[in-house]
């Protein structure tokens, strides 16, 4: 299975980010699988953002709920994350995953475990500036 992640690098605050996931060697609607999004701002640790499950219910960050959305599109196999009104503090590496359903899901301060995850995208960065 390899996940690849794309986006447009560089936005300005206030804007809205979309990032594509595209899977390919395994289907994002097979059973159990969670897809998640997981963002690592610079010289900080891994933040869970959310994810969707094999039969699309969506999970997110409490932090992140009311400006975040996970979506997917069976037809072409990709997860598409929108990040609305983005901060500077929004710059970061953001990485799609697969796992079964992750801790960060259930657990309060959304801990990211990485023994979880079994494929991981090489990430994309999203640069917040004007």
């Amino acid at each position: 299975v390899v996940l690849q992640e794309s986006g447009p690098g560089l936005v300005k605050p206030s804007q809205t980010v979309s990032l594509i996931c595209s899977v390919s060697g395994g289907s994002i609607t097979t059973n159990l699988f969670y897809w998640s999004w997981i963002r690592r701002p610079p010289g900080k640790g891994l933040e869970w953002v959310g994810s969707i499950t094999y039969s699309c219910t969506t999970y997110y960050n409490p932090a992140l709920e009311s400006r975040t959305s996970i979506s997917r599109d069976t037809s072409r196999n990709q997860i598409t994350l929108q990040l609305s009104t983005v901060y500077p503090e929004d710059t970061a590496a953001y990485y799609c995953a697969r796992s079964y359903r992750p801790y960060s899901v259930d657990d309060p301060t959304h801990e990211v475990r990485l023994d979880e995850y079994d494929y991981w995208g090489m990430g994309t960065q999203v640069t917040v500036s004007s």
